[in-house]
């Protein structure tokens, strides 16, 4: 179990560093027993970056560090790519447009986007609209957004969708 702890804390370091996400949220661990040793532990590790260049190097460098931590401590390791999305870079011409009919200068953040969004842009011109997260987490209980800036949310994209409706 330490050895995949130092794993987590390495993988955090490599996308610190490169300014990407790196998170461990799925581990399963057997025996599961209050007092046991893990004779096993399983992570599942999401990782996101601005471009496939940034994603491989982050990933390379979480794979050597868990290959070195494995090997100082006499541990097996295996490593399977279970899934694999690549980056997804939406239409600029639709983003523009968005940005057009809400008024002109508003932020454009990268989306890691394994959602919805990110699956249709290979068929239709996509694109996302957020709502305002004070914490700036995503994916977590932490996260939330009050709800005047929900409604702003509500409020932008119905004026998207009419803007767009009218074009």
């Amino acid at each position: 179990m330490l050895t995949y702890a130092e794993t987590v804390v390495a993988a955090r370091r490599e996308a610190r560093l490169a300014g990407a996400l790196a998170t461990f949220a799925k581990v399963a661990v057997e025996p599961n027993g209050v007092n046991a040793i893990p004779s096993l532990v399983r992570g599942w590790l999401d990782s996101r970056a601005a471009d496939q260049e940034t994603l491989d190097r982050v990933i390379a460098g979480i794979e050597q560090a868990a290959r070195e931590n494995a090997t100082r401590s006499g541990i097996d390791l295996r490593i399977t790519q279970e899934s694999f999305t690549p980056v997804v870079e939406f239409e600029h011409a639709l983003r523009d447009e968005l940005a057009k009919l809400l008024g002109g200068d508003i932020p454009v953040l990268g989306t890691g986007a394994g959602h919805d969004a990110g699956i249709l842009s290979a068929s239709v011109p996509t694109a996302m609209l957020f709502v305002r997260n004070p914490t700036g987490i995503s994916h977590s209980p932490a996260e939330y957004a009050a709800e005047d800036d929900c409604v702003a949310g509500v409020i932008a994209l119905a004026d998207v969708l009419e803007g767009l409706a009218c074009t």
